[in-house]
């Protein structure tokens, strides 16, 4: 069978229907780190014209997963425990990207960051993430 992050580095547009929904493009899934960018679009907008707050978060999360789960062995899943957020600079258009890693991987919990950067390279948002490993 083959694996979420072979499909992922394979390009199949469906291992991740969220990626799909928002058109998110898997840019990096190795070395320790996972790196996501997507287009701006109006509806990702709320009613003062800046990109909602949660698409920065829900990016940074993917980005960090795509990290963990470089770590993981077979038969180990992982779930968020805690994440915040600090948001930094608005963005109305352009490109987002994610960079996520991780910070500490123990037995039982593993501690992520993830950043998102504009498409001028200027930090937006920082996201730091703990997530528990448990087996499948």
């Amino acid at each position: 069978m083959t694996s979420y992050l072979d499909r992922l580095r394979a390009g199949d547009v469906d291992a991740n229907p969220f990626f799909g929904m928002l058109g998110v493009r898997v840019d990096c899934v190795d070395g320790g780190t996972g790196e996501l960018v997507v287009e701006v679009r109006p509806g990702f907008c709320n009613g003062e014209g800046w990109v909602q707050g949660g698409l920065y978060t829900a990016l940074a999360d993917e980005a960090i997963v795509l990290a963990v789960y470089q770590t993981l062995t077979e038969g180990e899943t992982i779930a968020t425990i805690a994440e915040s957020t600090s948001f930094l600079r608005g963005v109305n258009g352009g490109t987002l990207r994610a960079v996520g890693r991780v910070v500490k991987r123990g037995r039982r919990v593993i501690f992520g960051e993830g950043q998102v950067y504009d498409g001028e390279g200027r930090l937006c948002s920082v996201t730091t993430a703990s997530y528990v490993v448990s087996a499948r």
